[in-house]
Parts: C-alpha cells; structure tokens; sequence
C-alpha cells in the first residue's frame, strides 16, 4: 500500500513538473515571446531608425516619442496611431507593446534606459527552437524552508546580462533552507501576486546549467515563514537563449556552494544538450 501511494504521489508530482514546464516553453517560444526578438535597441535623445522597427525614436524628460513616416502605424493599447506618438515615461522594468504588422515591438525601461525590442514571429531563433533540455523532476529537490523578512526592505543592487548594466530591487527578506543537512540560504525579491523570486547559481552553473543565473519563483509563504523551494522548477531567463535580453545576475549571497542537479540546463542554443 505505501509503495502504491508513494509511486501515485509521484507521478502526480511528475505530471504537476510537466504542466509547468510546457507553460514556460510556450511562453518562451509564442509568436512575440523571447526567442522572437530581433534586436535590443538604446533609446537616447538623437532620433534613430531601426530595421526592424517601423518609425524614428528617441527620448528624454518626457519619455519615449516615435515619428511615424507616411503609410507606417502602430496599434498601441489597440488604437492605431501615426505621425508622432508619445508614450511618456515608462517605468522601472515597465513597459508596453506596440503592434506592427505581424510583430510586436516592445518599448521599455530596463536599469534606468529606455529600449526598444522588436520581437517578429520568424525570426530565426524562435522558428528553430526544439525545446530546452532538463532535468527528470524529483521530488528530493522539492525543499520545505523559511522566509525570514528584513526590518524593511534592502535595496539591492545587481549586474545584469549586459555589461555595464545594472538592476536595482527592494528585497523584502531571505529563505533559509537545508540541502542533505548543509544550511543555506538565498535573498529574495518581490514577485507577482505575493510570491518571491530568487535568482541563483550553484555548482552545475556552467557545466549543465546556464552559467549566468537561473530563476525560481515560490508561492507566498505561509503565516509561520514556511514557503516551499522546488527546485526541480528552476528556470532560465531569456539570456539563456539570447543576447538581446538584459537580465539581472544573482546577488554574490544567491552563489551556493551546492549542485542543483534539477530544472532546466543549458540551452541548446548555448551548446546544451
């Protein structure tokens, strides 16, 4: 009986991996997700065109501006506009997508500069794709640990995926955990809807995980501090697959000295395997 239990038990945890881990493909892969970028564009104050974006952009004080030639329009917030259009000023890690034709462009703010990152369904990366290897989920890697929150929240400065770079969060706490009896611990920041995300590396960065960074995302803790690190459903974030992602790195705290053998590996367009 407990054998039949503990083999249902973990082919629900089997499926439940499958279920998050097709999502985070078809994010990955949709018609205007990451992998169908075409370029990572610096706005400043000199008008600039693009050639795979419709328009001339620039920005300042007032937030970003396009100039729109005769017979060119974007859909914004679905209303077509042409001539000039001002977006204003966009956010910290904001941002808003203009429809063009077949492609999105999507106008940010990302480490305090203002971007503009056209993404189109054929671009070669996205119409290659095969899916990202990883690892056979296991539930070892499913870890109960405890939020422990700041007295205020830290400003915590990291790099980025591009050099030079840099992204600012508040982080509201930390995760204290253990690995086969070793006690660890990651700073978390804020994520969507009350849950945190961590960015991490471990000692299979770089050798079958990205080498860079891996995120994971925990549910809200519970009202004594527990909150559930599964690691099986660490994921990569876009610079895995391009450059033309400005992700941030892991705090130097988020660099355990562990190997995550779990979630997902180098991507094949890295040279995974």
């Amino acid at each position: 009986m407990t054998t039949e239990v503990t083999t249902t038990d973990r082919d629900a945890f089997t499926e439940s991996w499958l279920d998050w881990y097709r999502a985070q493909e078809a994010r990955l892969a949709a018609p205007h997700g990451f992998l169908a970028i075409t370029g990572l564009h610096w706005l400043d104050d000199r008008p600039q065109r693009f050639p795979d974006a419709p328009g001339t952009w620039r920005t300042g004080p007032e937030g970003v501006v396009v100039d729109l030639d005769d017979g060119e329009e974007l859909v914004v917030d679905g209303t077509p506009v042409r001539g000039a259009h001002h977006f204003g000023v966009i956010p910290e890690r904001g941002g808003v997508d203009a429809v063009w034709k077949d492609a999105v462009i999507e106008v940010a703010r990302r480490g305090g500069h203002d971007i503009v990152r056209p993404r189109h369904p054929d671009a070669p990366l996205r119409t290659a794709f095969t899916g990202t290897p990883a690892y056979s989920p296991d539930p070892r890697w499913a870890v109960t640990g405890r939020y422990i929150p700041f007295d205020t929240p830290r400003p915590t400065t990291v790099g980025a995926a591009v050099e030079g770079l840099e992204h600012v969060y508040d982080a509201p706490g930390r995760v204290e955990f253990e690995l086969d009896g070793r006690p660890l611990s990651l700073t978390a920041f804020p994520g969507r809807g009350g849950r945190l995300m961590v960015l991490f590396t471990d000692a299979t960065s770089g050798v079958t995980t990205y080498a860079a960074n891996r995120s994971l995302t925990l549910e809200p803790p519970a009202a004594d501090g527990t909150v559930v690190l599964d690691f099986n459903r660490a994921a990569n974030l876009p610079c895995a697959y391009t450059d033309l992602a400005t992700c941030p790195l892991p705090p130097t705290e988020n660099r355990l000295p562990v190997a995550i053998e779990a979630g997902q590996k180098i991507p094949r367009e890295r040279g995974g395997s």
